[in-house]
Parts: C-alpha cells; structure tokens; sequence
C-alpha cells in the first residue's frame, strides 16, 4: 500500500515537472528589436531594444546611431558605438540625461566613430530582462535592468581592456575613484532644459580594480591620462583594467543628488553578486507582468507579436519618482525644478496615449493610474498647465488638451484619486488660454473656438483637426463636471462638445477646412494630407467624434450612408496627394504600403475606424477588419509595426484587439467589443480576480461572433463596461467563417454615443 503511494506520488511529480518544463517563460516571446528596422523615410516601430523594467525610470539600450541622433539603434546598421542609460519615447525628440559605456579592446580609442565596432543580429540576445551582444572583436556585453539601474558585465579576448564612458551632448561633471572602484557625477543633455537644473547623477561600480583611467571630452576627442576629475561640454572618463578581464559594472542614477543615487544603488542592486542574479530577478518581475495577461492557443507567433505588443505597451509612462533611504516616494520636478513629496510619470504624449495605453493601464493597474492622476495636477500646479507630452517636462507638441480625457476616464471608471473639481478648474484654464510652448500647451484659436464654433483655417495650422479634438475633450469635460453635478462646468461644455459638426461639409460628406467668414477652403480633395489636418487627410479625420459616433452617423444621412463610408475607407486607392508636406513623410509612404485603401493604420487619427461598424450595426465588419489589421500590420520581428509605435499606443492597440476589446471613447467606461485573436484570455486584475474570454472555434477563418454569454447568460451587447472586467467572470463567444448578420444589431447593443 505504502509503495503504490510513493509510486503514485513520484508519478504526480514526475509529471508536474514536465508541464512546467513544458511552459515556456512569457517573457521568452519578447524581442525588443521588434519595430527596429526603421529610418527617416519610413518607419517600421521606430523602436529600440528597450532593456527595462515595467515603466521604469531608466532603460538601456545598444547604440548604433550618434550622439544626439534620434534614431538609436536601426536594425540596418552595422556598428555599436555605446550601451545607453536612455529615455526616449520618440525617436522625433532627442533624449535627455544620458550616457553610454563603451567596452575597447587593444589600442584606447574614445571617439565615438572610432570606437565604433562591428556586430551581426546573429550575436545578440534581445530581451525586455536581458541584452547580450557579442562584437566583431570578441568583446561580449551584457545587460541585466532595475528600475533605476542596470547590472553589465563585459567580457575581454586577451588583450588591453578598457571601458569609456561618454558624457553625450550637453555637460558633464564626473569624478574617478581607484581605490572604491566607481564613479560618480552627473550629465545633463535635455536641450529645452537651458539652465542644466534637470541632472542625471550617476554611480558606477566596478567589481575589478582599474590598472589605469583618466579623462576626457567628446568635442575634439582628447584625452587626459591620469586625471581624476574633469567637467565641461561632452566630458568622460576612461578605465582600463587587466588584460582579457571580466568586469562587472552596476549602475544607478538620480535626478535628486548623488547621495541618492548610491541610495538607489544599493537598494536596488546590493543583493546581486553576479549578473545572473540580476536578470533572474528581471525575469521573475517581467514574467509576473506579462502574466496579468494569459494567451492560450493560437501560433507561438502570435504568442510573441502578443508579448512584444505587451512589453512595449508596459514601457510608458515612464516613473520619474525614486524612492529615499526610508522607503518613501519623491521626485525632482521638471516643471519647477524643485524637490517634491509623491509620484511624477513622463515620457508620453497623451495625442497617442489617450486612445489606447491609458485605457489599457487603467484596467491592469488602477493604483498606478491613480497615482498618475494625482501626477498630473501636481504637474499643473507646478508649471500653471496640464501636461500634454511630456518628455521629462511640459513641450505641447501636437495637438488637443487630451489631459481631461485621462482624468475623466480614471474617474469614470471608479479611479477617484483626485479632487475633480481641480481638474475642472485647470482644464477649463487650458481651453481658453494658449500657453507658451507648443499647439497642444493651451488651444490654439480658442477665442475664435468659442465664438465661431470652430477653429478657422488657414489662420490657424491643422484647424479641422484641432477643431475635432477640442470637440471630444469638451465632451470629457462635460461628463466629469455631469458625474460630480457641477452645473458650472456642465453648461460650458455642453455648448461646445458638439463644434464638430461645424466642420462637416454635407455636400462633400467630409470634414473640411474652414474659414473664419464661414466659407469653406477652396479646392478639396480628400486624399490631400496636411492643411486643416494633421498628419492625416479628410478620410482619417472623419471619424475623429469619438463621443458621438451617433450624431456622425446622423449627420451623413443614417447607417446605410455611414456603413458606406467605411466601407470606402478600404476600398478607395491609396492614392496620396502631399499637400502642404510638400513631399511624402514616412506615414503616407506606410499607409501606401499596408495597401488597405486610405485606412492608414500606421498613424493614430484612424486606429479606431475599423471598430466604428459595430456602431452602425454591422459589428461582423468590425470583426473581419480587426482581425486582418492584427494579422497584415504586425509581427514580432524588426519589421513588426506599421508605423510609429509612439509611446505603447500602437501596441496597446494591439493587445486590447488582440482581447477583443478596444476603447473607442475613453471618458466612458466601456470598451467596444471587436473579435479576439486567441481562444482564450485570461486577465488577472489588481484585485486577485480573473476575467477569462473563451472564444471557441476560433482559428483565422472564424473571426465573426456568432453568439456570446457573459458570466452564462445570453450577451448581445458589443460593448463591457469597465465593472464587468473588474469584478471578475467570464466571456465566451462562439465563433464561424460567416457573419451573424442579426445578432446584436439593437440599439442598446451600440455602444455608448452621445446623441443615442
């Protein structure tokens, strides 16, 4: 009796072991180079391989391009000339506070295009836990993150073994300490940031003694042997160790003092000897973050498009906080340049987040998103305006004042950490001022916005498009001041969430530039990008009423002439007319190549289109059209986005469709319903519960809803509100290769719009 039990134990064990051999680690999906092959001309992610941890405050990354240049690492290229302390979330805006360590084998070479060495992708590992790159001089790097940190190691052929470290564009003050094998100091290279108040104090730790060091600076290139300390525009430092040596380096810096950066130091690295430590360590936070979200069936390809999406989708925004010697949270601001209690995020632009990333983070980790709540009025507080792209402070790049959106979609959804009344008050601020930095740091025209209803063209660049923003941002206004019953609010905004029809022109059935008499703008062509539009042309910035997709459908003539005009997205040619361009930018030359008619995917102005069927009462069009984007536009590989992956919005797309869901209006709390891509999810909230969506019969021909049940009871509604996720239960769908043409057609199957 008691050998059958050992037997049956061992047995149970024996096979335990082997389903967990047979897991594979989420993060194992992950390449980072995913997007990499990119260049001016056009852009396949504009991405870089992030080595990171979720929303960390510094990352690493290999660099290929100049110092200064926008573009890091391009899969094309064939030399590294730095491994990068790094920030950017665009390769259109050049980074800030960084510095790169550079491994130099045999004779001592500092400048950056001479110390620039060959590699091939065939030598590279390139994980969200771990970078490892052998050059074509034998020199082995690796990288291993912490939130504040990272923990290299380079291994040495036999020969002269030096690391240089380059102190970037800007200014540098850095100090060589022999005996304690470190160093310490600050760069500072934001170039909005003028007066160097904004400083990256560093410390770098050495496990092997130096042999020899000295100084030098990035100008001219000269090199100062034997000197301890130097400071300047571009200075570094040089170490030389043991011929053939393994060197350990362990890295933190702080935007608040030295002596937190060796606080930082320790607490985050301290208890990591050896670089395997570390990147386990990596490993064990990325595999807990990417299991929030379980993919089941499908390809192991699209289980690596998932969990590239996701990991890029987990890298913004970005902390700007760190954490004192008694564990309390504090930060340096980059909007007053002083030091404050509390958390502060950056490195987001919230023209593309608004859509997607928060939404997709509102969901997954509401206690951070309250945080980043209670960020963003600290944020007003301190430099008298809301954030729209910050990157680390304020620059108003694009357009819209799409901080209410966040605000109101937070507290929508229960995530109540802010007094709404403040935020009230700092938008209504915003609308009716135009601030000192760019279009989207105040509203451009808001007097005439106000007056005429709209924003008028040619006085005001991109007018159509600012018009239909400010439009939808009102309406977030609107719904935070009617959720709280402040009248005040309330009665502005309703005046003015509708200015979108103002620009609608019912002979053409387009959104049109419009001038300040009332008149139209001459000689419209809808393919013509540029002008009244952004980035886009009339095709894509039709559909920008996110808040009143009814009242479109309205105002071109009902659902048969809406379902129309989607339609004709797709099949019209993709025929390009430069416009005030003047020549073809890289997201006409993408939407040219994704050969999906005018739809232009690779921008964000039409991401929610395809979803905009189901409001018109053909959700099976929905469902087709998300599926082909899925599996046309992306992949896991350097050429794995259609265009500008922009701070986790692009890949946020893809893993909330990838669910099935998708946020067309966020300031509501519902996610549209499109067609899951796996036949199964399992979401693991915040909240220890689970949300399981079972598609069965799912394969890449069944893409279409036939029947679903939510929690066992009948769901023909195309739309969860953020309560039905958050509580836990379960979604399944039964799917076919043929559209159900009358399930959920009712209205109350449509998802939320304002004239509905």
């Amino acid at each position: 009796m008691q050998k059958n039990a050992l037997r049956l134990f061992l047995f149970l064990q024996i096979g335990a072991f082997a389903a967990k051999a047979q897991q594979r680690d989420l993060v194992a999906y992950v390449n980072t180079l995913q997007g990499t092959n990119s260049d001016f001309h056009l852009t396949r992610g504009n991405t870089y391989p992030t080595t990171a941890l979720p929303f960390g405050m510094h990352t690493w990354t290999p660099q290929t391009g100049k110092n200064g240049d926008g573009w890091k690492y391009q899969y094309a290229k064939k030399t590294i000339r730095g491994f990068q302390q790094a920030h950017q979330c665009s390769s259109w805006t050049e980074d800030y506070c960084v510095f790169s360590l550079m491994p130099v084998s045999g004779q001592l070479v500092v400048g950056e295009n001479e110390r620039a060495t060959g590699f091939s992708h065939t030598d590279e590992i390139a994980k969200p836990h771990y970078y490892k790159v052998t050059l074509a001089n034998h020199v082995t790097t690796e990288i291993a993150p912490t939130e504040r940190g990272a923990h290299l190691r380079f291994r040495f052929p036999r020969a002269a073994s030096y690391v240089v470290l380059d102190g970037y564009t800007g200014i540098s003050e850095l100090k060589i300490w022999p005996k304690e094998r470190k160093i310490t100091g600050y760069v500072s290279n934001n170039k909005s940031n003028k007066d160097h108040s904004l400083k990256s104090y560093l410390e770098v730790v050495f496990d092997q003694p130096f042999t020899a060091y000295g100084t030098w600076e990035n100008r001219k290139n000269t090199v100062q042997a034997g000197q301890q300390q130097s400071a300047g525009e571009g200075v570094g430092v040089y170490l030389r160790f043991k011929d053939g040596a393994t060197v350990q380096a362990k890295t933190a810096s702080s935007y608040i003092s030295p002596e937190q950066a060796s606080v930082t130091l320790r607490a985050e690295l301290g208890k990591f000897k050896k670089l395997e430590e570390t990147k386990a360590a990596a490993a064990t936070t990325w595999n807990r973050h990417l299991g929030r979200i379980k993919m089941e069936g499908g390809s192991e390809e699209d289980k690596a498009t998932f969990y590239s999406c996701f990991f890029r989708a987990s890298l913004f925004s970005r902390q700007f906080y760190e954490y004192d010697k008694t564990g309390k949270p504090y930060y340096f601001s980059p909007y007053d340049s002083k030091v404050h209690d509390g958390y502060m995020f950056t490195d987001t632009g919230f023209w593309d987040t608004f859509r997607a990333q928060f939404p997709l983070n509102a969901l997954l980790y509401p206690t951070m998103h309250g945080r980043y709540m209670q960020a963003l009025l600290a944020a007003q507080e301190q430099c008298g305006w809301l954030p729209s792209w910050s990157f680390p402070g304020e620059a108003g790049s694009m357009i819209g004042n799409h901080a209410i959106s966040l605000l109101t979609d937070a507290w929508m959804k229960g995530i109540r950490t802010f007094d709404p009344e403040q935020a009230l008050r700092a938008y209504l601020h915003e609308a009716t001022n135009k601030g000192p930095w760019g279009p989207a740091n105040g509203r451009h025209g808001f007097a005439e916005y106000y007056q005429l209803g709209y924003v008028p063209y040619p006085k005001y660049r991109e007018a159509t498009a600012k018009t239909l923003e400010y439009a939808y941002d009102d309406f977030c206004a609107y719904q935070l001041a009617s959720a709280i019953g402040n009248n005040f609010y309330k009665d502005i905004f309703a005046r003015q969430m509708y200015n979108y029809r103002n620009v609608y022109d019912p002979q053409t059935g387009f959104m049109r530039g419009r001038q300040a008499n009332g008149e139209w703008v001459a000689n419209f062509n809808p393919v013509e990008w540029g002008g009244p539009f952004t980035e886009g042309n009339a095709w894509h910035w039709e559909w920008s009423v996110f808040h009143d997709v009814q009242g479109l459908i309205n105002l071109l003539g009902g659902k048969q002439n809406f379902i129309s005009k989607l339609d004709s997205v797709f099949t019209e040619p993709n025929t390009v007319a430069v416009g005030t361009y003047g020549g073809m930018i890289h997201e006409m030359t993408e939407m040219v190549m994704a050969d999906m008619g005018q739809y232009a995917h690779g921008n964000q102005p039409i991401q929610h289109m395809p979803y905009l069927y189901t409001y018109g009462g053909q959700p099976w069009k929905t469902q087709q059209h998300v599926r082909e984007v899925m599996r046309k536009l992306y992949n896991a590989t350097e050429n794995g986005y259609p265009g500008d992956e922009d701070q986790g919005q692009t890949s946020s797309w893809y893993v909330l469709s990838a669910l099935g869901l998708y946020s067309v209006c966020p300031g509501t709390d519902q996610y549209v319903v499109g067609s899951p891509a796996f036949p199964k999810a399992t979401l693991t909230l915040e909240n220890g519960r689970q949300f399981v969506m079972e598609a069965q019969n799912n394969t890449q021909r069944n893409v279409y809803i036939q029947s679903a049940t939510l929690n066992g009871q009948p769901y023909t509604h195309h739309w969860l509100t953020y309560g039905d996720l958050t509580k836990g239960g379960k979604l399944t769908f039964q799917m076919a290769n043929t559209p159900a043409l009358t399930r959920g057609t009712a209205l109350e199957d449509a998802p939320f719009s304002l004239s509905k």
